[in-house]
C-alpha cells in the first residue's frame, strides 16, 4: 500500500553550479560567458605582446604624430587646408573626402539601378537587351578595372580652359560655358560656387521642416487611400517642400551663386568651384559599378510581386504609373532594400580604391601619405578601421530602420 509521503510533488531543488552544464536554461550563457572571455583574454594578450614588440624595436604606441605638420597638399578640399596644417586636419579632410563621394555615389548609382532594372523588364526588346548587356559587364569585370578605364576617359575629355574663352579669336563673355554656368575642361568641371550669407539657418530650418512635411504628407495620402480609397492628390507635398525653402531663400538671399567668369581673363576660367577630375572619375566609377547590382535588386523586387496583383490594378482602371508607384513598388521594397544597404556598403568601402585616380580620401591622406611620413603605421590602420566601422554601422543602422519601416507588418 503506498504512503502518503508517495503521492506528494517532488520538492524544487536550488540551484546548483552543476546546472551550468547540464540544465539546459543555463548551458548556452555558461558557453557563451566562456567564450567572451577567451576573447577577453586573447586580446590582451596580442595587446601586451604588441607593446612588448614595439617596446624592443625601439617604438611606443602614440597617437601625438597627429598634431605635427602633414607638410603635403591636397587637390580636393572643402575645408581650410594649407600643407602646414597638421596631419589631423588632413586626416579629416580625407574623412570629409570619403563622405562626399560615398553620400554621392550611392544617390547616383541608386538612380541608375532603380532606372536599369525597371528598363531591363521592358518589353522592348531592345532597352531590355540594352540594359541586360550593362548589367552583365559591370558585374562581371572588378570594380578597379572600371575606376581605370572611366578614369581614363575622363582624362583625356575637356578642353583647355582657354578655348571655352574665345570663338572666332575674340574673347566672348559665357561664349563657351553649358547653360552659362558649367564648363567641362582638362581640369575638372567648373560649376558655381556656393557663398553663404546672414540667415542661412532660417533658410536650412525651412528645408528641414519642408522635407518633414513632405513626407508627412505622402504618408497621410497613403493612410487615406488604403483607409478609404480616396485617392488625394500629390502635388501638396511638393507645394509643402519647396515653397517655404523658397519664400526663405528670397526673402533672405543667404545663399548666393558665383559663376564661373569667362570675360575677365584670356587664359583661364575665374570664379565658381573647380570639381577635380579624380572625384569625378571615382564617382561615377563607383555609380555605375554599383548601379548594376542595384539593377538586379530592383529587378528580383519587382518580379516578386505577383502578376495577378498588376491585372487586378490594371482593372481597377490605374495607370501603369500608379500601378507601380501604389501596387509594385510597395512590396518589392521588401525585397529590394536589404541587398541594397550591402551594396550601400559596398560602395562605401570600395571608395578606398580612390587613390588609383589620385583622389585625396582618408585611405590616400591618412592610411597612404601621413603613415609613410611618420611610419605610424599600426595606429594609422587602427584609425582606418575604426573609421570604416563606425560609417559602415551608420549605414547599416539607417537602413534597417528604413526597411522595418517597410518590411511586412503582420497581425
Amino acid at each position: 500500500m503506498a504512503s502518503i509521503s508517495d503521492h506528494d510533488p517532488p520538492q524544487r531543488r536550488g540551484f546548483r553550479p552543476g546546472m551550468l552544464i547540464s540544465d539546459t536554461r543555463y548551458r548556452g550563457l555558461t558557453f557563451q560567458f566562456i567564450a567572451l572571455v577567451a576573447i577577453i583574454f586573447l586580446v590582451a594578450w596580442l595587446g601586451k605582446n604588441l607593446v612588448q614588440n614595439l617596446a624592443a624595436a625601439g617604438l611606443s604606441f602614440s597617437y601625438g604624430f597627429l598634431d605635427n605638420p602633414a607638410n603635403y597638399d591636397i587637390n580636393q578640399t572643402l575645408i581650410e587646408y594649407t600643407s602646414r596644417s597638421s596631419h589631423l586636419r588632413a586626416a579629416i579632410v580625407g574623412v570629409i573626402n570619403t563622405l562626399l563621394v560615398a553620400v554621392a555615389g550611392c544617390i547616383l548609382a541608386t538612380l541608375i539601378g532603380v532606372t536599369a532594372g525597371v528598363l531591363r523588364l521592358s518589353k522592348n526588346w531592345l532597352v531590355g537587351r540594352l540594359m541586360s548587356v550593362y548589367v552583365e559587364a559591370f558585374r562581371n569585370v572588378p570594380v578597379l578595372i572600371w575606376i581605370l578605364i572611366i578614369s581614363a576617359l575622363v582624362t583625356l575629355s575637356g578642353a583647355a580652359p582657354r578655348d571655352f574663352l574665345t570663338r572666332g579669336g575674340s574673347v566672348e563673355p559665357e561664349s563657351g560655358l553649358f547653360l552659362g554656368m558649367l564648363a567641362f575642361t582638362n581640369r575638372g568641371l567648373y560649376a558655381p560656387a556656393v557663398q553663404i550669407g546672414p540667415g542661412w539657418p532660417i533658410v536650412v530650418g525651412a528645408l528641414f521642416l519642408g522635407i518633414v512635411g513632405f513626407f508627412v504628407w505622402r504618408s497621410y495620402v497613403k493612410r487615406t487611400l488604403y483607409s478609404s480609397g480616396r485617392l488625394l492628390p500629390s502635388w501638396p507635398a511638393w507645394a509643402i517642400l519647396i515653397v517655404p525653402v523658397v519664400v526663405a531663400q528670397l526673402t533672405l538671399g543667404s545663399f548666393s551663386f558665383i559663376r564661373p567668369d569667362v570675360a575677365s581673363n584670356n587664359f583661364n576660367i575665374q570664379g565658381g568651384t573647380l570639381i577635380g577630375k579624380p572625384f569625378i572619375a571615382l564617382w561615377l566609377a563607383l555609380s555605375v559599378y554599383t548601379g548594376a547590382f542595384i539593377a538586379e535588386n530592383v529587378r528580383a523586387g519587382i518580379l516578386s510581386v505577383s502578376r495577378g496583383q498588376t491585372e487586378a490594378a490594371a482593372a481597377l482602371g490605374l495607370r501603369p504609373r500608379r500601378i507601380m508607384n501604389l501596387v509594385v513598388l510597395p512590396q518589392a521594397l521588401r525585397v529590394i532594400v536589404p541587398p541594397l544597404i550591402s551594396q550601400y556598403l559596398n560602395l562605401t568601402k570600395n571608395s578606398s580604391l580612390a587613390i588609383a585616380v589620385g583622389y585625396a580620401d582618408i585611405t590616400a591622406t591618412l592610411g597612404g601619405i601621413t603613415l609613410n611620413q611618420t611610419g605610424r603605421a599600426i595606429e594609422c590602420v587602427l584609425l582606418l578601421m575604426l573609421f570604416y566601422l563606425i560609417i559602415s554601422l551608420s549605414i547599416s543602422g539607417v537602413m534597417n530602420l528604413y526597411n522595418a519601416s517597410v518590411s511586412l507588418k503582420e497581425r
